[in-house]
């Protein structure tokens, strides 16, 4: 009869263990950013993905254009479209593929595939390079914007440090960082994509009114074989740059609700694919109408190419400025969650708004810091760009799709995935090499806290 006893009261405590567990871990999910809110809208997954999609690197699209020359930029150009439009589909897909189980972060569904602790450790660091270091070339690029914006409109006025300009752009992120989850940035995130739709097409339009000039010439813009190759190698990694999205669309999709008879993945695919054509609306034009009137003559920034109407170039870079403005949000909140979740289940710090508040601000002021003292990090990122950019939206999720789904050898799946794999672990390989070399050749013009 003891014994009994025994095993039952143990059996007793065990349920109330668990029970206790999944209301804490209920409750830590009712607070943290990705999860606390799960009222996101179809249109919701469209407007975040094309905020994290459309970043302000579309602007150099012209310029990788004339380092790769017409047919390698318009094949590599549409093929990461595709490839990642894939792989996009192919996340939407895997967020409830296991019954009753929902991979609301990108970690998560790597821990799954790859096990707890090689997929944390294969995904986590990745996700923070992209998306701590957008957050701080969104820093830069806001600053530099505002700059521009400030010496268009004042041609006179007194010089200002790009500093001031970072350190403008960083107050707006003190505040915004504090809104509490990703459906309550929606509307800055709404703002940032039609942004992004305008400044685009003030750059490819106002290209096309220009028209090809009479010195235009689509050679090499190098002088050297040398320089070519490296150069080519460089524009490979300002595309794979450009498609650096997916890191946000299992959390984006953990915002939607979901039921049996109405998954998510529905309205997120819906959404998602409205974005990417969004995105080729965007990428498109801009890539190939400021290439055909510049050639190689044409800037790293299609705006600096313009000159001319001021008032135009002044305007789209205040549509810059909103734009990362928006974006800096979108890339933040994942990685908010990540630090939150640690502090709580890690440091064993109790949730409330002044953690949120020290932990947000102290991760936006080192992205201030950063971005002041490495105002020239953009080239830096291109090294990275290629090792973390490329595997989390052009190949990743095809290994762990091969790994869940495990497609019959030969089938047109296993084609896709294999395709993909090559095709952006290519990229992961050579485009870091383009951007050593343009950090080398730099160096001399690079200024610490300019």
């Amino acid at each position: 009869m003891m014994e009994v006893e025994k095993n039952e009261n143990f059996k007793n405590d065990n349920i109330l263990k668990d029970e206790n567990s999944l209301k804490n871990e209920k409750a830590l999910n009712d607070w943290l950013p990705i999860t606390a809110s799960r009222k996101g809208k179809w249109w919701y997954a469209a407007t975040h993905n094309v905020t994290s999609m459309v970043g302000a690197g579309i602007l150099g699209l012209p310029y990788a254009m004339s380092q790769l020359g017409w047919g390698a930029g318009v094949t590599i150009l549409v093929m990461s479209w595709v490839v990642t439009l894939y792989t996009l589909w192919q996340m939407v897909e895997m967020h409830e593929m296991i019954p009753g189980k929902r991979f609301d972060r990108y970690h998560e569904l790597g821990q799954y595939a790859f096990g707890d602790k090689l997929g944390l450790w294969l995904v986590v660091p990745q996700q923070l390079i992209v998306q701590a270091g957008c957050d701080i070339v969104y820093m830069v690029t806001g600053g530099t914007s505002l700059q521009k914006f400030y010496n268009i409109v004042s041609p006179h006025g007194k010089p200002i440090k790009l500093t001031y300009f970072i350190m403008i752009f960083a107050s707006v992120q003190f505040f915004l960082s504090n809104l509490p989850n990703f459906n309550s940035i929606t509307g800055v995130s709404f703002a940032a994509a039609v942004m992004s739709l305008s400044y685009s097409a003030i750059a490819w339009i106002a290209s096309l009114i220009k028209g090809v000039q009479p010195d235009t010439s689509y050679d090499s813009r190098y002088n050297t074989h040398a320089g070519e190759v490296f150069g080519f190698l460089s524009g490979l990694g300002t595309v794979a740059f450009a498609f650096s999205g997916h890191n946000v669309v299992l959390e984006i999709q953990a915002t939607i609700p979901s039921t049996p008879e109405k998954p998510s993945k529905k309205p997120m695919w819906k959404g998602s694919l409205l974005a990417y054509i969004v995105v080729a609306l965007c990428y498109f034009p801009v890539a190939f109408v400021g290439y055909l009137v510049f050639g190689k003559l044409v800037n790293d920034n299609i705006l600096i190419s313009l000159q001319k109407p001021s008032w135009l170039i002044a305007t789209a870079n205040i549509f810059v400025v909103i734009h990362v403005i928006g974006s800096y949000q979108v890339f933040a909140m994942p990685v908010f969650d990540m630090m939150e979740t640690f502090l709580v289940m890690k440091m064993k710090f109790k949730p409330s708004s002044t953690l949120r508040l020290i932990t947000r601000s102290t991760y936006v002021g080192f992205t201030m810091f950063v971005g002041i003292a490495f105002p020239f990090f953009g080239s830096l990122l291109s090294v990275l760009g290629g090792i973390a950019f490329a595997p989390t939206s052009y190949y990743l999720p095809c290994i762990i799709w091969l790994i869940i789904c495990k497609p019959k050898r030969y089938s047109l799946s296993w084609y896709c995935n294999w395709f993909s794999i090559i095709f952006g672990a290519s990229l992961t390989i050579l485009a870091p090499i383009g951007a050593v070399r343009d950090i080398i050749v730099q160096s001399s013009t690079y200024k610490f806290f300019s």
